[in-house]
């Protein structure tokens, strides 16, 4: 009863109320009035918040302010997306003039030399010239002596009947010299570097003197320009259809890729050639201590097969010929327009100096990953002591990224690059060391601030460094002789426009 009369007493008041109805014009300045009201607190808040923090400063006018906001974060097409690549597609069937392989007594044994893909490189040169002397080819050795000391045979990291078989038809390939021909003089050969297919048929007249000719040295045998095209057509099927990696680091290769992406996605592969090595090498030591520079120059001079031991390192970074420092890869990367919880995978060995180094980049871009945290206990026992494996997976991880950028134009830079070329172009972002360092070093000297500013000159100057298709690259001009050779773009750097074709043709 009692909630009955109190459910009564709401509905008689509730009555009442309704009783009193609002005039229209009355309903009219009451609702103008709540709306100016709203307007003075709008603006008086709106002022409170822009005095409080900005107190030192008069208001800026609408240009002003957006110069002061760093646009750092570019759209996703401009910073992941492949360039435009029209019709381009790889071209390396023969022509219909091409010759195939022969049957050949005549036996070519190679020793390749230096890195992982230093001799990848080599070896695709050989196949070619062993094409051209009309030679059978026996499986190369790789190189045991060079920095790494790496014991690994051919078939621990290609797949050696695949390179074979798939070769069949432009050059016999055999596993090892005929047990006959194992103690038979052989002629031992430096080939000239960067020789044409005319200094390789003229060197077939040492099969009147000798059944094997044995090449000390693979890398830059042959020329990157003006040979014929079914020559260019055969390097580029050796190297990027033939030259694949064995089973299990084709398989190891793509398993780490499939644990990167969980991880965040797209990824960038960063070539931080920040290593001892190449420190040392090119006697680069700019902001590394006094003890650490020391160590480098020992290391150099130590070093028998490095021919130049005095090294400027100001001058060496002034010319755009050293490694970015992890600090600058960070500011470059940041300036680019990548935010910082960016996925970048480290494609590189030890870093020198570890993480007082490292720490340099990991502070503006953490999510660093490395090979060592990607595979599992087993799978990095089976590859500890075997560098040019790990290297290989690193190739691997690079071809596949999103994005591949490379702190050094060495060998695995040019062979990466090249590899993303013939596959599409996907984006590789070439950094312009020696602009670079011009900016740098305004930065330290406080001419330029890192925000807009940095960022508009730095997108301006890699809007062209971006993979994008362009014919391969000739010497530089005013050098001539044999000298204009290394100056040319590496043709595995670009296979284009040889191994590379328009739709149209």
């Amino acid at each position: 009863m009692v909630n009955r009369g109190s459910h009564n007493t709401g509905n008689l008041q509730t009555a009442r109320f309704r009783t009193r109805k609002l005039s229209p014009s009355a309903i009219t300045l009451y609702t103008f009035f709540i709306f100016a009201f709203s307007i003075f607190v709008f603006l008086f808040y709106v002022r409170n918040i822009v005095e409080d923090e900005q107190p030192q400063h008069p208001l800026l006018s609408v240009e002003s302010r957006s110069e002061q906001v760093p646009k750092l974060h570019v759209h996703d097409d401009r910073l992941w997306g492949s360039p435009l690549n029209p019709g381009l597609h790889p071209c390396v069937k023969p022509t219909t003039k091409y010759k195939g392989s022969q049957n050949s007594d005549h036996y070519l044994t190679v020793r390749s030399n230096g890195g992982l893909n230093q001799m990848r490189t080599g070896i695709s040169d050989m196949v070619a010239v062993a094409h051209i002397m009309n030679a059978t080819l026996v499986i190369p050795q790789l190189d045991k002596r060079s920095f790494w000391q790496d014991s690994s045979v051919f078939s621990d990291i290609f797949d050696e009947l695949h390179f074979i078989e798939s070769l069949k038809g432009d050059v016999r390939i055999v596993r090892e010299l005929p047990k006959h021909l194992e103690g038979a003089p052989r002629a031992r050969k430096h080939f000239t570097s960067w020789s044409g297919v005319g200094y390789f048929e003229e060197m077939t007249k040492l099969w009147n003197d000798y059944q094997v000719v044995h090449v000390a040295k693979s890398d830059s045998r042959l020329a990157n320009n003006n040979l014929p095209l079914d020559i260019q057509k055969l390097r580029c099927r050796a190297m990027y259809h033939a030259l694949r990696f064995s089973p299990p680091i084709e398989s190891l290769g793509k398993k780490l890729v499939e644990r990167l992406r969980p991880l965040g996605g797209r990824y960038i592969a960063l070539h931080l050639r920040y290593e001892k090595d190449m420190l040392s090498f090119t006697g680069c030591t700019y902001g590394l201590t006094d003890a650490e520079s020391e160590e480098l120059r020992i290391m150099r001079e130590n070093t028998n097969h490095w021919k130049v031991k005095y090294i400027n390192s100001t001058e060496q970074r002034i010319g755009g010929f050293c490694p970015l420092t992890p600090k600058e890869v960070g500011i470059f990367l940041q300036a680019l327009g990548f935010p910082p919880s960016t996925l970048i995978y480290i494609a590189a060995g030890d870093i020198y100096g570890g993480n007082t180094h490292l720490l340099e980049l990991s502070s503006r871009f953490p999510n660093l990953v490395f090979k060592e945290s990607l595979v599992t206990p087993e799978e990095l026992q089976a590859l500890t002591n075997h560098a040019s494996q790990w290297a290989a997976l690193d190739y691997i991880i690079s071809v596949e990224s999103d994005v591949f950028i490379p702190s050094y134009s060495g060998n695995m830079a040019r062979a990466v690059e090249g590899h993303r070329r013939f596959l599409g172009h996907r984006r590789t972002i070439s950094p312009d060391r020696k602009g670079l360092v011009e900016i740098f070093d305004k930065l330290e000297t406080g001419e330029l601030d890192e925000g807009p500013s940095l960022s508009h000159l730095v997108q301006r100057m890699h809007k062209n460094r971006q993979g994008a298709p362009r014919k391969r690259q000739g010497s530089l001009p005013g050098i001539k002789g044999r000298a204009r050779f290394r100056t040319e773009e590496a043709f595995y750097e670009n296979p284009y426009p040889e191994c590379i074709c328009s739709s149209r043709r």
